[in-house]
């Protein structure tokens, strides 16, 4: 064979080589039908939450928590539409879960969002489903009150569900926000709920996403802080096209769109008023998550906000209604190389015993979460590096989220759902799992190490994780967490505690309820439970994780101790008060101006 003919051969065996490799790379990564991608034509039954007795322990491994939404009666799933092909950015946002005891039983009652659906590429063809409201009857079980409770109405495309006394009357009102604005529930005797939208002045119909309650003015009032998102309807709907490709769609991104203000409502006995012309900050952003806590320990309720696509702000609460907006200036805005993420949810603790609020926020893919480490007079250090965050890499996109101690040893872990926004990621699933990460001592300072490989079964399936709520749905003293799906059913997973835990089981806990004079809102207050080597602080937060609301009462973990000192609260505009606790291993009701401790055991959470 001649020289020209043998390099001849060499580059077909090349050009063959290269072209089948292509054509796997393409099989890999070709467009799947939306509802292989994200199960939106399953039926119903093919995709229930595993049962109780399918969440096995993995082989060698403990088993944390345990999946028994199908046990406890729960079966509903947040739909978002997607089933049209309308391709919306909409229907990538999802719903959130609210816990509240409505009717003043004790125990932690359920609420669903239900989110929506198209029927035609018109304003009036974007449709609101119902959610579905959940009586806890005890040891795990619920029954669907939605009706009798009339909840059954849809008065939008629902995103968030947040708690809140918006009368103070001590009973948990309910507010929905999503595309169409707001609808406020007000609870009647714990009975019913009625619609008091209009009466309470949030006739904004703007696309609002999550909301947080607290007496911001110092008034005694639930003001609030409302999240809106980006401009965006039928009317202003681009084409995207999949990344990386001339051809085919997908949901657009942020950036196609202009962003929406935000409000912040004073509450004037129930009747809002927005001051955000007043107080908005220099850059706008594009709101999604929300949370209220003291985070310079003034006593005062400050607001942090997570932006998708632009700098999250940080409000300082000056007093006199006026807010100073300085979340770049303080280091809690943008990531370590100095750019900001896209950011979903969000949530505040004293994670490294400073005593001091740090705060944490999840963000879009190729991104870390985001740990902001409170300095004190410095303001906050980017510690997701640092406190191991870093090596969990940045496949995930973020959503609900929360600290929680789930294995009671007095330090707080983390746990967060991911899923993606787009039908077609490159570089990573549609579906991705949910992380848990142990709060634990490494060379003398405070690390998260992942321990989502012993978390249970349920976290070993990839979903389209949304929204997040934690609380103690049986009152044993062990956080519980619930989780909102897009297209796919609310997860239960109830924390084994002293079953599952092996070394846990010989620690304790303290149950905490707080209550306001007058049922102000407590956001922003300060808890410090005294033990014999150490002060564990605790913060009552509003809003927090994404569209979501938890337990408004506190569980303090106690690891191996079985006494507390005291405790001391830092009540939100008022003066501390400090308490003996009789005993450990029960909850306790803490009233503003009370001395002594009531027994919590059958009192009205929140009431």
């Amino acid at each position: 064979m001649s020289l020209r003919g043998v390099l001849l051969w060499i580059i077909g065996v090349v050009l063959m080589t290269v072209g089948l490799v292509i054509y796997r790379v393409s099989l890999a990564r070709a467009p799947v039908p939306a509802a292989a991608a994200v199960g939106s034509f399953l039926p119903e039954q093919s995709i229930q939450s595993v049962p109780q007795s399918e969440s096995a322990t993995l082989p060698g491994r403990e088993s944390i928590f345990a999946d028994v939404a199908a046990a406890a009666g729960v079966q509903f799933t947040c739909r978002t539409g997607e089933e049209s092909d309308f391709y919306t950015i909409l229907e990538s946002l999802g719903g959130g879960i609210g816990l509240l005891d409505y009717d003043g039983d004790g125990w932690l009652d359920l609420y669903c969002v239900g989110g929506g659906r198209f029927t035609s590429r018109t304003a009036h063809g974007i449709e609101g489903l119902p959610g579905r409201l959940y009586r806890n009857e005890g040891k795990l079980k619920f029954r669907d009150v939605t009706i009798a409770a009339g909840l059954e109405a849809a008065t939008m495309y629902s995103h968030g569900a947040t708690v809140l006394d918006w009368n103070q009357d001590g009973r948990p009102d309910l507010l929905l926000s999503g595309y169409g604005g707001l609808t406020l529930y007000c609870n009647e005797e714990g009975r019913r709920f009625r619609d008091v939208t209009r009466e309470a002045g949030l006739t904004d119909a703007r696309w609002s996403t999550s909301v947080a309650a607290a007496d911001l003015w110092g008034r005694g009032q639930s003001d609030l802080f409302v999240c809106r998102y980006v401009d965006w309807s039928f009317a202003r709907d681009p084409v995207c096209s999949l990344r990386g490709k001339s051809e085919g769609r997908d949901v657009c991104a942020p950036q196609n769109f202009a962003a929406v203000p935000s409000s912040i409502y004073s509450s004037d006995a129930g009747v809002y008023r927005d001051h955000w012309e007043q107080l908005k900050p220099a850059t706008e952003g594009k709101a999604l998550g929300v949370v209220i806590v003291d985070v310079n320990a003034d006593a005062r309720p400050d607001v942090y906000v997570a932006n998708d696509a632009s700098p999250n702000w940080l409000f300082i609460n000056e007093g006199n209604g006026n807010f100073r907006e300085c979340g770049q200036a303080v280091g809690a805005a943008m990531d370590d190389s100095g750019r900001y993420n896209g950011s979903m949810g969000v949530d505040a603790s004293d994670f490294d015993g400073s005593g001091l609020a740090s705060l944490w926020v999840t963000n879009f893919e190729s991104e870390l979460p985001a740990l902001y480490r409170n300095t004190g007079t410095a303001g906050f250090a980017y510690a997701s590096q640092s406190a191991g965050i870093g090596r969990l890499g940045g496949q995930n996109v973020g959503f609900g989220t929360s600290f929680l101690d789930y294995d009671n040893d007095g330090w707080e872990d983390l746990v967060f759902v991911n899923g993606h926004v787009v039908r077609y990621p490159v570089g990573a699933d549609v579906r991705q799992k949910p992380v848990l990460l142990r709060n634990v001592e490494r060379g003398g300072r405070r690390m998260y190490q992942d321990t989502t490989s012993s978390a249970g079964s349920w976290f070993q399936r990839a979903a389209l994780g949304r929204g997040l709520a934690t609380g103690d749905l049986d009152n044993d003293g062990w956080p519980d967490v619930v989780v909102s799906h897009s297209n796919s059913p609310v997860a239960i997973l109830r924390n084994g505690g002293k079953a599952a835990q092996g070394a846990a089981a010989g620690r304790h806990w303290l149950g905490l309820q707080l209550q306001g004079r007058g049922h102000r809102p407590l956001a922003g207050a300060t808890v410090m439970v005294q033990l014999n080597d150490r002060r564990v602080t605790r913060f009552i937060r509003g809003g927090g994780s994404y569209l979501s609301t938890g337990d408004s009462r506190l569980l303090v973990g106690l690891g191996e101790e079985q006494q507390v000192s005291s405790v001391t609260v830092q009540w939100p505009w008022g003066q501390q008060q400090q308490w003996t606790v009789p005993a450990v291993d029960r909850y306790w009701l803490l009233r503003e101006g009370e001395t002594e401790m009531l027994d919590a055991a059958g009192t009205p959470i929140g009431w």
